[in-house]
């Protein structure tokens, strides 16, 4: 008896119900210059939401001012509430859920355009910030481990039907996690088990608070692809540490170092051009003799992170997101069969947002193919308006 799921059948997430299997991946949307929400970032995601997803996630909500990746990102705060309200209605009017990604950068976080101290495992030097992120204290890890309580709860009062807590891509709970980084030699430090203390405290600080009110996803890092940096054997001990603490409804797994190795996770070709035209001088030029160390290139094929990800579907119990080259029905089905019970998309439905219903429309025949040629100069726009440079959608309102 055949018992894959149809990836267009409704699921359950925690006490949610997604009209169906397919979640938009949280990708910086850019749309948010004065830290609030703006039409723009409400058609950013109200486009796949009409478009067909059964989720939209909204990237990036930090937990404190000082955790944002730059300056114009929305961080929890009775001002930002009114404008998320505005923006969950709008998605639920079109039929789907809606998760806030909540996370603290890090390391990754531009002081210099958050007006805030960055805070890291150890003192870390940002070169696209030009700036040391502090060696985090015990009070500061309470602390951020705390705001990660407090925006879940900001996320129920605002209409999310779920969070996802953000362990990947050296941000702050993955520079703990990533033996190159965290160079500790106390409680948070040493040890995967030390090192593991922050990611399983904000995951657990957050089900605390909130219970079974909404969802709660994770994103974790795999492995981020540097020498000496994350192996995905301890990122597997990790999530069936998380596993085990019970706090997760589900678990997405990602890869990369958004510090050290972006196209890790972004396949396909390295925009090296696009990135450096983005920024003033000097660093521009200092990307353009660089960038191709920076921005190493993989080859692009579908479900690039499946080989890694089946290492995590046979040892955990719990629903997985399969991320990474999902494009087309029949990688739909493939993730289906191994056992995932998600997949998220991003620049597919960047480059299409009503792709969804598109390939549901198509039935068996199975014909549709996105329009995503995987050239990722969609990344440097997410310094202006991200957009897709090949269909140019979503234009700004």
């Amino acid at each position: 008896m055949d018992t894959q799921p149809n990836v267009f059948t409704p699921a359950q997430l925690g006490p949610v119900t997604l009209r169906n299997r397919v979640i938009k991946a949280a990708t910086f949307e850019a749309s948010t210059p004065n830290a609030l929400v703006t039409d723009d970032l409400i058609t950013y995601h109200r486009l796949p939401a009409a478009g067909g997803v059964g989720m939209t996630t909204v990237a990036y909500l930090a937990v404190t001012q000082g955790g944002r990746t730059e300056g114009n990102v929305i961080w929890w705060r009775p001002e930002a509430i009114p404008g998320l309200q505005k923006l969950t209605a709008a998605i639920h009017a079109e039929g789907a859920a809606v998760s806030a990604q909540i996370g603290h950068a890090g390391p990754v976080a531009n002081a210099r355009t958050t007006k805030a101290t960055a805070l890291a495992p150890v003192r870390f030097f940002n070169p696209m910030s030009m700036r040391f992120a502090r060696k985090a204290t015990r009070a500061d890890i309470d602390d951020i481990i705390a705001a990660h309580a407090d925006a879940a709860r900001y996320a129920v009062d605002a209409g999310f039907d779920a969070v996802e807590v953000h362990l990947g891509h050296n941000y702050f709970a993955s520079s703990f996690l990533s033996p190159l980084i965290n160079r500790r030699d106390d409680e948070f430090g040493g040890s995967l088990e030390n090192r593991a203390k922050v990611a399983r405290g904000m995951v657990t600080a957050v089900r605390q608070a909130v219970g079974g009110q909404i969802a709660i996803t994770a994103k974790l890092t795999m492995a981020d692809g540097v020498r000496g940096g994350i192996p995905i054997e301890e990122s597997l001990q990790t999530a069936k540490w998380l596993e085990e603490d019970g706090g997760l409804d589900a678990l997405e797994l990602t890869a990369g170092s958004s510090l050290v190795n972006p196209m890790y996770l972004f396949r396909g070709d390295a925009p090296v051009k696009e990135f450096a035209g983005a920024f003033k001088p000097p660093l521009r030029w200092g990307i353009r003799m660089t960038g191709k160390k920076f921005l190493r290139e993989y080859p692009y094929r579908e479900a690039f992170l499946l080989r890694d990800a089946k290492q995590f579907r046979a040892e955990l119990k719990m629903p997985l997101i399969l991320l990474g080259g999902i494009t087309n029905r029949e990688t739909m089905d493939l993730a289906m069969a191994e056992g995932f019970e998600f997949v998220a998309m991003g620049r597919a439905l960047l480059a299409e947002p009503d792709l969804i219903n598109r390939i549901k429309d198509d039935g068996d025949a199975r014909s549709i193919r996105s329009l995503c040629t995987h050239c990722n100069k969609c990344m440097a726009t997410i310094y202006s308006h991200t957009h897709c440079v090949v269909t140019g959608s979503p234009t700004p309102v």
